[in-house]
């Protein structure tokens, strides 16, 4: 696997990582595209957006995130080793923030269906003087 233009450690880990799920070079069909987006004459005059399938599961990934093509094939495969990891069942950052989220969310909407069905209730029961 070649170097991508990221740091060593990033480059160690992203090795690490395919070895740990089993995933091999061999495996992964690569191409290139233009991509689309911020970037002006650069983007537009070469094929910075990686395109990346897991063979022998059929998972793809794109990614133009970055206007450097080295850069995005780097994180194109590590955005690929994540979809692996969910299709496993496997709890990613991404899916545990997104729980807590929901969490959140849930806990405000108690509180405030609670909150507003007590003022309802005081303003329905009123003060008992009629006008």
């Amino acid at each position: 696997m070649a170097d991508f233009a990221v740091s060593p450690e990033k480059n160690r880990w992203l090795k690490e990582r395919m070895a740990l799920l089993g995933v091999k070079e061999e495996d992964l069909e690569e191409r290139f595209i233009h991509a689309s987006g911020k970037g002006g004459q650069h983007v537009n005059k070469s094929s910075s957006c990686v395109y990346l399938k897991h063979l022998p599961t059929g998972i793809e990934v794109k990614c133009m995130e970055d206007r450097s093509q080295s850069l995005n094939r780097f994180l194109a495969r590590r955005y690929l080793l994540e979809k692996m990891e969910e299709a496993a069942g496997v709890p990613s950052k991404k899916s545990a923030k997104e729980e807590k989220l929901r969490r959140q969310k849930a806990r405000r909407k108690r509180r405030s269906s609670t909150k507003y069905a007590a003022a309802a209730a005081e303003s329905e029961g009123g003060t008992g003087e009629e006008a």
